[in-house]
């Protein structure tokens, strides 16, 4: 295994306060929250030196994914099958780019995640394999990703969980950031997102991302830790009867062993039920 090096995390995770930069004695804040860990039944979990939770994994399934918002955010599934990339803006624990590398062969997966320390631990504590053919974690920030024009049009998924410690609202949230994400789609493409729909950076989040999609986002209802997961579409316009969604839920759930046929309840129960076609 190919860890950073000990001196890069350390540069990397501090910065010099520019008031006391001049100072003989300068000091230094940290550019990261600490990665911090606990573990309960038979479950890791991934802090920020807080208690909310940034990611978990079973200690007996090492490749499932653990927690409920984290399996909606492979809903794409439903609408997309054989994407040639898929990108995870938000390391964590690499659940979601572990399983896009287990159970797609010929996709290319890519992670971005700007903390050093948490490319670290998602492979030393959660199983994330080393970069190879097909598997890719850059150190980046997402915004720069997604403003990057040599990444336009070039991914098929885009999931998006973007964190910082106190886990309460998306740290990159602004039009602009929106607008940028549906140009690395290519069309079609799908993009997830994790929002907090009991907080209120939500609204303002949950109106962006419809004016940057076209009004093109459909919901899950609320899961009880607060999280609410959303998908944005780019390309045609999509119109499919829902049986069929339900028929494809079946394969997905017996290829993956995802919850695939309840996501198809849980969306026709939040988007409003409009009849016998979903037309996005």
């Amino acid at each position: 295994m190919t860890l950073i090096k000990r001196k890069s995390i350390e540069a990397e995770a501090f910065v010099s306060d520019e008031r006391t930069a001049r100072s003989s004695r300068p000091t230094y804040k940290p550019r990261f929250a600490p990665v911090t860990f606990s573990e309960m039944g038979g479950v890791r979990y991934l802090h920020f030196g807080t208690p909310w939770v940034q990611g978990a994994m079973r200690l007996s399934k090492p490749d499932r994914i653990e927690l409920e918002y984290a399996q909606q955010m492979m809903a794409w599934l439903l609408f997309m099958r054989a994407p040639k990339h898929v990108v995870q803006l938000g390391l964590g624990t690499g659940s979601l780019t572990k399983f896009s590398h287990r159970h797609f062969s010929r996709t290319q997966v890519t992670a971005v995640e700007l903390n050093p320390a948490v490319v670290v631990a998602a492979r030393t504590m959660f199983s994330l394999p080393d970069d190879s053919r097909r598997l890719k974690v850059l150190e980046a920030d997402a915004w720069d990703f997604v403003t990057d024009t040599a990444n336009h049009g070039m991914v098929d998924v885009l999931q998006v969980d973007l964190y910082d410690a106190t886990a309460r609202g998306p740290v990159h949230d602004t039009p602009a950031f929106y607008k940028a994400c549906r140009a690395t789609l290519r069309e079609p493409g799908v993009l997830t997102t994790n929002l907090f729909g009991d907080h209120d950076s939500y609204p303002k989040n949950i109106r962006r991302l419809r004016q940057a999609f076209d009004n093109r986002v459909i919901e899950f209802p609320e899961v009880h830790d607060g999280n609410v997961i959303a998908l944005a579409f780019n390309g045609p316009l999509l119109s499919v009867e829902w049986k069929d969604v339900e028929a494809r839920a079946k394969v997905v759930e017996a290829a993956t062993g995802l919850p695939a046929k309840r996501w198809v309840k849980q969306l026709r129960s939040a988007n409003g039920d409009g009849g016998p076609v979903l037309t996005i």
